[in-house]
């Protein structure tokens, strides 16, 4: 009985274990021969196919017997040629040739009515010559001067620009015309600082009058030389330096001192 039972167990465990595939098959196809067969056959048939148009737009001055090419010609074989891979003949030579005069035609046809030739950007081309827009003095151009004259008559137009310079001599300074006080004489006449007191002053509200007074006048030296016009700096009628030392409002000596000490060094 055990033997029986044990035979039943070792058929159930057989009939549920999975059948192993064969391995020669390829994906799809019978065996893998199959497989390669089909795909040397499609590798022989296989063509390049030629690139799509890339614009449907036409090319000015381009019409003739044939009408306007598209701009796209240039992008695209001729009918009926294909372009077969490297090592197929003379074929793919014959379609660049044929891309290339497609692309010199464009060209021409692009600076047909401008009036300019077209642009030759190349490295072995000299670069553009850099032109001044304000031009150059001739007298200052090397090879302009050299197309003139020679160096020895250079040397003679040398000598009469020489001869006709004039050097004028200086001469002394005119007469001053006018009578007024000299503020720079009268600060360099004076040693003591602003704010000293050397003359005396009396007056009811000094300091209202000073300040009303000096804004009547446009700068402190328009003020200084009315202040010594008009008595200064012994008296002051209007004011204008209620501290006595000289110098009227705002005036100071400091810059003449300065520029005379200066121009003796």
């Amino acid at each position: 009985m055990r033997e029986i039972t044990l035979a039943v167990a070792l058929l159930a465990l057989a009939s549920c274990t999975p059948g192993v595939p064969d391995s020669a098959a390829g994906v799809g196809f019978g065996d893998y021969q199959s497989y390669q067969q089909q795909r040397d056959a499609e590798l022989q048939s296989s063509t390049i196919a030629p690139p799509p148009n890339v614009s449907s737009e036409t090319l000015p001055g381009q019409q003739g017997a044939a009408g306007e090419r598209p701009l796209s010609a240039m992008n695209t074989l001729p009918a009926g040629a294909e372009t077969t891979p490297a090592g197929a003949g003379n074929q793919g030579a014959d379609s660049a040739e044929a891309i290339a005069a497609d692309a010199q035609a464009a060209l021409n046809a692009a600076t047909a009515n401008s009036g300019e030739a077209p642009l030759e950007a190349s490295p072995a081309n000299p670069a553009p010559e850099a032109v001044n827009p304000l031009g150059i003095s001739e007298e200052n151009d090397f090879g302009a001067v050299d197309q003139q004259r020679s160096i020895e008559e250079d040397a003679e137009f040398i000598q009469e620009n020489r001869a006709r310079y004039e050097q004028i001599q200086p001469e002394a300074l005119p007469e001053r015309a006018d009578t007024g006080p000299n503020l720079a004489a009268y600060a360099l006449g004076t040693t003591h600082s602003v704010g000293t007191p050397l003359y005396t002053r009396i007056g009811i509200n000094a300091e209202a009058r000073y300040t009303r007074n000096c804004a009547k006048y446009a700068s402190p030296d328009l003020a200084q030389a009315d202040f010594l016009s008009k008595g200064g700096p012994q008296r002051d009628r209007m004011g204008l330096d209620p501290d006595g030392d000289g110098f009227a409002c705002t005036w100071d000596p400091s810059p003449f001192r300065k520029a005379a000490q200066g121009a003796s060094e």
